[in-house]
């Protein structure tokens, strides 16, 4: 019961404020472990290609087909949250 009567006296601004947070903020985290999830995926079906070393290396080759990835990756992942 008392924790009605503390929502009741939140005005419903700050609620909405408070629930748009909590929504973006459990959104972002999920997006951020599917973005990690799939560039796990990737380095796990590339094992002849050692990613790291080769961004050490400064292969501009492998940073654009990395970055691309990690884009294509977080439209997916807006598009499925939507």
């Amino acid at each position: 019961m008392s924790q009605h009567l503390i929502l009741a006296s939140i005005p419903l601004e700050l609620q909405s404020l408070a629930y748009a947070l909590f929504g973006t903020a459990a959104f972002g985290l999920v997006g951020i472990f599917l973005m990690l999830a799939g560039f796990k995926l990737f380095e796990f079906t590339t094992r002849r290609l050692d990613i790291e070393k080769q961004l050490d290396n400064q292969n501009m080759a492998v940073g654009v087909v990395v970055g691309s990835l990690l884009l294509g990756i977080s439209l997916i992942v807006i598009v499925s949250m939507m």
